[in-house]
């Protein structure tokens, strides 16, 4: 409960600042919040704003469990072959440094402005990070666990799942926390650049006509639905994954 109140009187500072800053500047380049919280109730009354932002949210979701499956499965054959990392390390840190613009653009240049390929681009430039981060955790693997499993033919699958996964969970939920943070920036910077609908598109939009109060109610919802996923989600499913370790 402290905690919560904690939060809670930091979110009223940050929006009292706000308030104040915006009576000062007098602008319409900045908005009162209650003019953003206006613009968004008006977003949620005619339907715009969830369709755009339910759009958004599959794109991510697509691309989350493709480049969490990808990226797990390439860490995973580089952390436990030494032969297998030095063949394809160089192959990661090219493109953990290959621009995401220049991905993305690649992408709809190769496979034209189409679905696929903004799930594809965003894909390949969380794949590589994810890949780096199991890769770690596949080198930390208990050897003696590996063993056992081995002694009592657990299997393929057997050691997998309960050798393998629990031991990689910190790591997969790393790179699951940091890939949601990292993957929904780039699916607005997709949508923006080839996109019918989407938060980004509107975001664009809203640039052109120099909206600034809905640029914001767009940012701030989808944020908001953000924080919501990671706190409700991921958390309560890092926590769980976690109680073996006790």
């Amino acid at each position: 409960m402290r905690v919560a109140l904690q939060r809670a009187a930091s979110l009223l500072l940050l929006l009292a600042v706000w308030q104040g800053v915006g009576m000062l500047a007098a602008s319409r380049l900045l908005p009162m919040p209650a003019d953003v919280l206006r613009i968004a109730v008006a977003g949620v009354a005619d339907g715009t704003l969830p369709y755009h932002v339910g759009v958004t949210l599959a794109r991510v979701a697509g691309s989350f469990v493709l480049s969490m499956l990808i990226g797990a499965g390439i860490g995973l054959a580089l952390g436990r072959s030494a032969l297998l990392n030095r063949l394809f390390d160089g192959w990661l840190v090219l493109f953990l440094n290959l621009p995401a613009l220049v991905v993305i653009i690649l992408c709809y240049v190769w496979f034209g402005l189409v679905e696929s390929a903004a799930v594809l681009a965003v894909s390949l430039n969380k794949i590589p990070n994810v890949a780096v981060i199991v890769r770690e955790g596949a080198r930390s693997l208990d050897r003696d666990y590996l063993e056992v499993a081995a002694l009592y033919r657990f299997g393929t699958w057997g050691t997998l799942r309960h050798v393998v996964l629990p031991q990689l969970a910190p790591y997969l939920m790393a790179a699951a926390r940091s890939g949601l943070a990292l993957i929904w920036k780039i699916v607005l910077v997709v949508e923006l650049m080839g996109r019918s609908n989407g938060v980004g598109f509107q975001l664009n939009v809203y640039f052109q006509l120099f909206d600034v109060g809905a640029i914001l109610a767009y940012t701030l919802v989808f944020v908001a639905v953000v924080l919501v996923i990671e706190t409700a989600g991921l958390q309560p499913i890092d926590r769980r994954l976690a109680r073996w370790r006790r």
